[in-house]
């Protein structure tokens, strides 16, 4: 079980500084993007690092779901500037990017698919010292403070036959990436436009019911000949089972209203760490199919550009690519755990009562688009710009997804994913 320390509470930001000074930190590296850069979570990091006399450079080219060049833009800027730290501030783009900037600079002559997941890159598994990295989240969706996993676009696995097929999402996963302190400040919440609190709400919720659903950890096979080989992701496990189950009770309690009013603090603060809980039961567990079917989701997006966000490429939201295929792969994989869905369905307000085993799937996913519709969800695929016509392209963006997909509690053929899309295209 790995997790990174937390520090949590309004206002720990400003200790940020005096963290470094501790570490003996002498030339950090201040990872953000454009549009934080200019906001109070940074200035925040900003004023502790020169009030304790950390010398630091910024680094506010961050790309808002990354890809491979966006990556190796940053490893480029870390290696240039041989820090002995990293402090990233922002949400999962800014906090992946910054593990990968660490991580290759830390391994300078390492092949950028040396540490990249299986089937596209080695997956060879970490074994140079990193860099301390503080990580300071300022959204309440990935959990990424908690997590040995960063996640990137890969634009240069063009096929030629099928130019959909250009950018399958890949990861790498390992658990010496993770940072070294997360500092989850709920004030820096206070400044998220309410669908990107909805989004990122969204994939604390299905970090949450993923990770519980997940393939059991004692399932998986075969066993690794080497600890230094066991993945990340392991499966539901009796650990994360507990961080998932409370994030979801979170979510279910917060959810609504940190979206609905910005200055609802208690709600905000209780998302934020409802995050970072989930981000412990996945980051443990893995997530499976709402996740793996995601990727080609937002990867292939045309022309959908996401209210709320500030940047100039179409653009599906992590959360959002991730919950709209929720309630078709929760009907799937239920008769595996049947109990833990219904279980999960009751969390989040469902009247199980009198419900049936065989019944545990469609109430799940009854209650889940419900949930999403008193959130003015998109209706399904069909609202962000897909057809019927895409889901052959859908399919082959999931099925290098292994990381993920091998932990449904059921497998799952090309056929079985096509019917999925297909029941994802419209939701109400």
């Amino acid at each position: 079980m790995a997790v990174s320390n937390i520090r949590y509470g309004a206002g720990v930001t400003k200790e940020v500084g005096m963290d470094l000074q501790n570490m003996g930190a002498k030339n950090v590296c201040l990872m953000t993007d454009k549009n934080l850069s200019q906001l109070p979570p940074v200035q925040m990091v900003m004023d502790s690092l020169v009030k304790n006399g950390i010398n630091f450079k910024m680094y506010d080219n961050v790309r808002v779901e990354p890809t491979d060049r966006s990556f190796m833009e940053a490893i480029e800027f870390a290696k240039k500037g041989v820090f002995d730290a990293y402090v990233a501030v922002g949400g999962g783009s800014t906090m992946d990017t910054c593990k990968a900037a660490n991580l290759y600079a830390s391994s300078p002559h390492s092949d950028f698919l040396d540490y990249v997941n299986a089937p596209i890159g080695m997956g060879k598994p970490v074994s140079v010292p990193l860099k301390p990295l503080i990580a300071v989240p300022t959204t309440s969706g990935t959990g990424s403070e908690t997590t040995g996993v960063a996640i990137f676009d890969y634009e240069h696995l063009k096929v030629k036959t099928e130019p959909l097929l250009k950018i399958p999402v890949l990861g790498i996963a390992s658990r010496a990436i993770k940072p070294t302190l997360g500092l989850i400040d709920p004030l820096h919440t206070l400044h998220m436009p309410d669908r990107v609190v909805a989004n990122s709400g969204f994939d604390v919720l299905c970090h949450a019911l993923e990770s519980y659903t997940a393939l059991p950890y004692h399932m998986r096979s075969p066993c690794p000949s080497n600890p230094i080989t066991r993945p990340a992701y392991q499966g539901s496990n009796p650990v994360s089972d507990i961080w998932a189950v409370h994030a979801l009770r979170i979510v279910a309690k917060y959810l609504k209203r940190a979206v609905r009013n910005p200055d609802d603090l208690e709600a905000r603060s209780n998302m934020h760490l409802a995050s970072a809980f989930a981000g412990i039961g996945f980051g443990n567990a893995g997530v499976h199919l709402c996740h793996g079917m995601s990727y080609p989701i937002s990867g292939l997006v045309k022309t959908y550009k996401a209210k709320d966000y500030n940047v100039d490429h179409p653009l599906v939201p992590h959360g959002l690519s991730v919950v709209l295929t929720s309630p078709a792969v929760f009907t799937f994989t239920a008769q595996m755990s049947p109990e833990r869905h219904l279980e999960t369905a009751e969390i989040l307000g469902a009247d199980t009562r009198t419900a049936r085993i065989p019944d545990a799937g469609p109430i799940l996913a009854d209650t889940l688009r419900k949930f999403l519709f008193d959130l003015d969800v998109d209706d399904g695929l069909a609202a962000i710009g897909y057809s019927k016509a895409d889901i052959p392209a859908l399919v082959k963006g999931t099925l290098p997804q292994e990381r993920v997909t091998k932990l449904a509690p059921r497998p799952q053929s090309e056929e079985d994913l096509s019917v999925l899309f297909e029941a994802s295209m419209k939701l109400y």
